[in-house]
């Protein structure tokens, strides 16, 4: 058995994240279908696509308008990313969406669910997902996350406590900083091992091809493995 760890950067407000989780998923279907004995870590990493978000947010349609250059740029584009998501079976409700947040203490409650394992992190960010681009929640406030977070199957009242003081924010931003510095310049980012990235929501079969490549890179040099 291969052990991968693969890191996916990701932000919770950007929509082709979402679409890259589920590609992702058809790519470890695909590997756990096909015989290879890979064992993928699986952690989500934290990346803002605008930091400079204030806490209470900015109003969407404002915020999108002025980003894409009008309002006809701004349809246009999400247009694209509707028709990319329903592909993937997802219906984003754009529409639902009143407030483009900050997702910094997004990002520090998905750092608190890696403590509770794989599984937990990985229901917290596609509850969190859901929350915004299907229901408009505001994911920068508190009851929002801790809500999400208790639904993952965390202790509330932790995520609550923890929430309400500054833990862990210097810890993200320097992670986000890390991955800047790594050339992460847009997300999602799939780093594998460490030494691979895999830029963009791509489709499945590439994120299965570059995680094969990875497997087969650490067997050949692996002791014993070489003569």
């Amino acid at each position: 058995m291969t052990k991968i760890q693969l890191d996916v950067v990701s932000d919770v407000m950007c929509p082709w994240c979402y679409i890259g989780k589920r590609r992702l998923e058809q790519a470890l279907a695909e590997l756990g279908g096909d015989g290879e004995e890979i064992e993928i870590e699986l952690r989500w990493r934290p990346f803002q696509l605008d930091p400079t978000l204030p806490q209470e947010g900015r109003d969407r349609r404002e915020y999108l308008e002025k980003k894409f250059g009008g309002p006809e740029r701004a349809k246009e584009i999400y247009e694209r990313i509707r028709q990319a998501g329903l592909e993937e079976g997802l219906e984003f409700n754009f529409d639902a969406i009143e407030v483009s947040p900050n997702t910094i203490d997004a990002h520090r409650v998905i750092r608190w669910a890696s403590n509770e394992g794989q599984e937990i992190q990985d229901k917290l960010v596609e509850r969190l997902f859901k929350d915004f681009f299907m229901d408009g929640a505001h994911l920068g406030k508190h009851e929002v996350l801790v809500d999400a977070a208790r639904a993952a199957g965390m202790d509330e009242s932790i995520v609550a406590a923890l929430l309400a003081t500054d833990q862990d924010r210097e810890a993200v931003s320097q992670e986000i900083a890390v991955a800047q510095q790594m050339g992460v310049t847009g997300v999602p980012c799939f780093i594998i091992d460490n030494k691979y990235a895999v830029m963009g929501a791509q489709p499945a079969d590439q994120i299965v091809g570059a995680i094969k490549q990875a497997a087969q890179m650490k067997q050949v040099g692996a002791p014993g493995t070489s003569d």
